[in-house]
């Protein structure tokens, strides 16, 4: 499916390590204020995975990806907590910049998960990378995305990223 030219550009910003990348190849496949559906393949070549499908939840301030290995086989959910950073021309959303917010969620497929990276979350407090509110927002957003794992949440994700995907995952 071709990136429509009227979607907004897309980047990953992060405090650890401190950078941020155009996500030029990933193609949008559903948009709305309230989600949106990309699909792509990882940025450098990597051994254990190879592509995912990703689910913003732009409001609850996270990501939620399915990966997949070099033969599509899924390997696991790798959710993360982040804030989109909006940036306008005029009325038009010229592009968004989803900030890693460093705590992340890994779902196995037997259902078992851990978060991760929270000492780093704590480490860019410590530094001045972030604030506290900035911290609170991710903490919150954690919450919320522990709350929908526990609930069986993830199923109703999947068949919204199958929709945008247009083929069973």
């Amino acid at each position: 499916m071709e990136v429509h030219m009227d979607y907004p550009k897309l980047f990953r910003k992060r405090y650890i390590p401190f950078e941020t990348i155009e996500l030029k190849d990933d193609k949008i496949l559903m948009y709305s204020d309230e989600l949106i559906i990309t699909s792509w393949d990882t940025l450098k070549p990597r051994s254990d995975i190879a592509s995912g499908v990703s689910a913003y939840f732009m409001k609850n301030g996270y990501k939620i990806s399915r990966i997949y290995d070099s033969e599509g086989k899924f390997v696991h959910w790798y959710c993360d907590i982040m804030r989109p950073d909006i940036r306008k021309e005029g009325d038009e959303i010229e592009s968004i910049y989803f900030v890693d917010l460093l705590m992340d969620v890994i779902i196995n497929p037997d259902g078992s998960y851990f978060v991760v990276d929270s000492d780093e979350a704590a480490d860019a407090l410590d530094n001045e990378l972030v604030d506290a509110k900035t911290l609170s927002f991710a903490l919150r957003s954690l919450d919320t995305l522990l709350k929908l794992i526990y609930d069986g949440g993830l199923e109703n994700v999947k068949i919204e990223m199958e929709k945008a995907v247009g083929k069973a995952l």
